[in-house]
């Protein structure tokens, strides 16, 4: 028994192990946790006393994956022993399989990754009836494969079509569709669920081989190269291209240890299964996705940045100016996360519009099944409708989401903090509009911030903090504290126009602008677009976004700042002009509107670009370099990230690249912006950047931040190292 496993035998001579990683947040496969569990499992299995042995947890969840730090470590061994150790790890649980005393996973909570692997490598299966336990097999968010026969595993229980959805997504698995499945053997009360597994084994329910151990077993679905075996691994194919844009290796790798492996004896398929896992463990999209999408992320979401002293704000009420869909939106996360909004507008109408958008939001998640009805009827229940200001009186935070207008925020500021408390914050969900010259409108500007969200707010992980030349630590950190309870993902960075998002996400549809104005045909420059691994193509974001949304932002970034000084750090006008025509002159600012660069039909779903796009801007080059046009679109953000950088926007890389990847969708393949640089390395960046300089214009000169770093050999990550948040 260790600190990390806990094991007893009952006077039925049923062995017990229970999973209880104390010093970790949940439980983990780790080097001390399996080599504590694997010393416990094989002294049952040599004591002649033990019948069998049920596996469970003393956590909520059962056991939720490998140790992320541990796999980190492991990029730096060499790939033939990453594989080496891969296949100890399955020669145990294919031991696990094949004992000849029965072992039995008592699923408590949550199994993913790896403890699903785990679950599924015993012979039989119970899991609690408790709501909302998941099972599934995540590896691919972060480019991997399911390495401890996953694929294998459920290929067999499922057959491949059914199979390859939960593989090559990540998408989880409930406890009665796991049952229908077969993927577990019964479902049993919580207080009840260990009891159920020692009886499956004292009944000898649990049978004596595994499925596919038996001779003559057949697979679900159909046989290897059968009509529907063909047609899943065709049209699955063709599928992933699609979607992935060939971005992503592993989900063609998950197909082919599902092809292959499932033509193999299950020994040689595991071995098959590891080799695959490690090709994409070695692999560069691995390493973005994991650095960014793992370590990066959950620094954000702990607020490891967060201003230290401050003391936490337990938040009792929120408000929010302003009722449209962003405001509605802002209200909606701020009631799922436990708190009273006020939900304030110029008029009663107005305010329940809002309200109504909070209701039919909640609502429509418990349709889909969610949440109870119940529990979506408390939630909008906490939304109060107003246009009184009084009603703000005891909140501790208030944020606008009004029009991008200076004098209307000027005065919602002034009416909010003649009735708020002195530390009170304020905050301007703003996307543009530098916040230090809003905080002039504020009695209080120290305690005035920008908080700036992305649309559906419901859906947008991200939240930018943006603070003002007077923003105070206790300002910040108030707002870290919201976005932590709504929660939501949260950087913080510095004053400036269009911040780090908006002003960054502007780079990529201008460029768009820029080739259509070259005469790149509408429909490469979207294809190319989705090719590089962002969400949409440039066209047709900007038409989800607003098209007159951006016309209007430039038209006042040229009044503030001056098209003298815009000219001369290389601001493209032609794209401007693009915008003028389709805002000014033929009137469609966007899918909003119904009519942008794209048609849409009645449900406001696109169907086609706009024909009228192709007579303005004819196509004169059919014979494009893609991998230009994709250098093109991907090297404009990553430099304007980097100008930033230098002008102290932004001040950390893992917060540019996290704010990249869950603020506009730049290609998360890439890890995020900077990792884009580190990947292809900063001298030679700095030399395409040059060239594109040199063909296109001055937008893509390099910023003196690069050369340097350049120069100097330097890097904005250890190599391979351990970012210091990641131990737990």
């Amino acid at each position: 028994m260790s600190g990390l496993i806990k094991s007893d035998i009952d006077s039925d001579g049923v062995a017990t192990i229970v999973w209880d990683m104390q010093d970790y947040p949940m439980n983990v496969l780790s080097e001390e946790s399996l080599r504590a569990f694997e010393a416990e499992w094989r002294a049952h299995q040599n004591n002649d006393d033990v019948k069998g042995v049920v596996i469970t947890s003393a956590r909520e969840a059962f056991i939720v994956g490998a140790d992320i730090n541990m796999l980190w470590r492991m990029r730096a061994w060499p790939a033939a022993e990453v594989f080496a150790q891969n296949q100890v790890l399955n020669r145990f649980f294919r031991e696990i399989e094949t004992a000849p005393k029965p072992t039995v996973a008592a699923i408590n909570g949550d199994a993913l990754g790896g403890g699903f692997e785990l679950a599924l490598a015993c012979r039989y299966r119970v899991i609690s009836d408790r709501d909302g336990i998941k099972l599934g097999l995540p590896e691919v968010m972060l480019g991997l494969l399911p390495g401890a026969g996953g694929t294998q595993r459920l290929g067999r229980i499922l057959g491949p079509k059914e199979a390859l959805p939960y593989l090559t997504t990540g998408k989880n698995m409930r406890a009665q569709k796991a049952l229908g499945f077969g993927v577990v053997h019964d479902i049993a009360p919580a207080d009840g669920l260990v009891a159920a597994a020692k009886k499956a084994i004292l009944e000898g329910k649990v049978p004596a081989k595994a499925p596919w151990d038996e001779k003559g077993f057949r697979f679900p679905g159909g046989a290897p190269h059968s009509r529907d075996w063909t047609q899943t691994f065709a049209g699955g194919g063709s599928m992933l291209r699609r979607e992935t844009q060939g971005n992503y290796p592993s989900p063609q790798r998950i197909m082919a240890c599902v092809y292959h492996g499932l033509q193999l004896p299950m020994d040689k398929a595991l071995s098959y299964e590891g080799r695959q896992f490690t090709a994409l463990f070695m692999g560069p999209t691995s390493r973005n996705l994991i650095r960014t999408g793992w370590f990066g992320r959950n620094a954000a979401n702990k607020l490891e940045k967060r201003p230290k002293g401050v003391p936490e704000t337990t938040f009792t009420k929120v408000g929010v100016i302003g009722a449209g869909v962003m405001g509605a939106g802002i209200a909606s996360c701020t009631a799922a996360g436990g708190c009273d909004v006020v939900l304030l507008d110029i008029s009663e109408e107005a305010a329940a519009k809002g309200k109504q958008h909070v209701i039919d939001y909640f609502a429509r998640q418990a349709a889909k099944g969610r949440m109870t009805k119940e529990k979506a009827e408390a939630i909008a229940a906490r939304v109060k409708p107003s246009t009184d200001y009084k009603d703000l009186e005891g909140a501790q935070m208030t944020i606008e989401a009004v029009f991008e207008d200076r004098g209307i925020k000027a005065k919602v500021t002034a009416a909010t903090e003649a009735v708020t408390a002195s530390d009170h914050v304020f905050g301007t969900n703003t996307s543009t509009l530098p916040i230090t010259g809003l905080a002039e409108a504020a009695e209080r500007p120290e305690e005035f911030i920008g908080v700036h969200f992305f649309s559906p707010v419901e859906k947008m992980p991200l939240v930018e903090i943006i603070r003002g030349e007077k923003t105070s630590d206790h300002a910040a950190a108030v707002a870290m504290d919201y976005v932590k309870m709504i929660k939501k993902t949260p950087i913080v960075v510095n004053d400036a126009r269009g911040f780090y998002t908006s002003r960054v996400f502007g780079t990529y549809t201008r460029e768009g602008f820029m080739m259509l104005s070259e005469g790149v045909s509408p429909a490469v420059i979207e294809n190319v677009g989705k090719a590089t691994g962002m969400p949409m193509g440039p066209l047709e974001l900007i038409d989800m976004v607003g098209i007159d949304t951006g016309h209007k932002i430039t038209h006042e970034t040229i009044k503030e700042v001056g098209r003298d000084v815009m000219a001369a750090r290389g601001e493209p006008f032609e794209a401007l002009d693009v915008l003028d025509w389709i805002v000014e002159e033929v009137e469609r600012p966007g899918q909003k509107a119904g009519k942008g660069f794209y048609d849409y039909d009645g449900d406001n779903k696109k169907t086609r670009i706009w024909p009228g796009v192709y007579e303005r801007f004819p196509t004169k080059n059919s014979d494009v370099d893609v991998d230009e046009l994709k250098k093109r679109f991907l090297h404009i953000q990553a430099l304007e990230t980097l100008r930033c950088m230098e002008e102290g926007v932004v001040t950390a890389a893992d917060d540019a690249d996290v704010g990249s990847i869950f603020g506009w969708g730049f290609a998360p393949c890439h890890g995020g912006v900077i990792s884009y640089v580190e990947n292809i390395g900063l001298p030679q960046f700095l030399k395409e950047c040059e060239a594109l300089a040199e063909t296109y214009g001055k937008r893509f000169e390099p910023p003196q931040l690069l050369r340097d770093m350049a120069a100097r050999g330097q890097r904005f990550y250890p190599d391979e190292e351990i970012p210091a948040h990641a131990a737990e």
